[in-house]
């Protein structure tokens, strides 16, 4: 696997700071979106799984996230969120002629469903969506808190409230997490809110995504609950896995290489 770095000019004039890893025989695309707070770069090793399969993966760092441009852990819209992979997608991985793969984990999981049912352009083959953030079950007064600052005062930081045992169950994780520079733990009122009305409207279209797609989610998950996902398998076209004692991160489990197997195994029956 080959890695390359780069910048990406989004049309709002926010930079995206980009990673491609490259296969030595490529197969198809996959556009990978990451979670909150954390970037791009915390991917390189778990995307080997898929590259070794002949994947040639594109991400970016979230605008507002990592080394990318933006006010920290902000957005204006939700929207702007959706322009992006659509921008990205154009540039990179539909433009390979190869097909290809949208794969979103937690929040970059609620950004892929809600693309997938924008009908934006270039749609994806097949998407993967690892544990998705659909719901977020947080306080009422955390929710009022978000309502209302996000609308008072939106750059307002709060802290997300992520735990390293949240994670996985290897303690290395939560350690590497916490001493990563690039991680943000904290997140504005004005994106919380963003993030609990996209939830909220997306709710009565869980069953109506067309792309295969594959969803995955730890049983023991205490960050983004199992029960978070299940209304996406409403969807015909959608197949979701449980696996049993893995929490929030499955790829960064123990069981993460057989978990990024089963992945690989689904794309290449869905593409080959």
């Amino acid at each position: 696997m080959t890695e390359q770095e780069g910048m990406f000019h989004t049309s709002d004039g926010v930079e995206l700071f980009t990673r491609t890893w490259s296969a030595r025989e490529p197969r198809y695309e996959v556009l990978l979106v990451h979670g909150l707070g954390e970037h791009s770069g915390r991917w390189a090793e778990p995307m080997t799984h898929l590259t070794d399969r002949g994947a040639d993966v594109y991400t970016y760092d979230l605008r507002g996230h990592g080394r990318s441009s933006g006010d920290r852990t902000d957005v204006t819209s939700f929207d702007r969120f959706y322009d992006d992979i659509s921008e990205m997608a154009a540039a990179t991985v539909a433009a390979s002629g190869r097909p290809w793969v949208l794969y979103g984990h937690s929040l970059g999981g609620l950004q892929a469903t809600g693309y997938l049912l924008s009908g934006r352009d270039p749609q994806p083959n097949v998407a993967v969506l690892s544990a998705p953030a659909m719901k977020a079950e947080v306080s009422g007064a955390l929710r009022l808190a978000a309502g209302i600052f996000g609308r008072v005062a939106p750059r307002l930081r709060f802290p997300t409230s992520i735990t390293g045992e949240q994670l996985s169950k290897d303690p290395s994780v939560g350690e590497r997490y916490f001493a990563d520079e690039l991680v943000e733990v904290k997140a504005s009122a004005r994106l919380g809110r963003a993030i609990f009305d996209e939830q909220a409207r997306l709710a009565s279209e869980l069953g109506l995504i067309g792309t295969p797609t594959l969803v995955i989610h730890g049983a023991a998950d205490p960050l983004v609950l199992p029960s978070a996902s299940a209304g996406l398998a409403r969807s015909e076209g959608v197949v979701r896995r449980l696996y049993p004692t893995l929490r929030h991160e499955l790829h960064n489990e123990p069981e993460g290489p057989e978990v990024l197997g089963d992945v690989a195994d689904w794309i290449d029956s869905r593409l080959f």
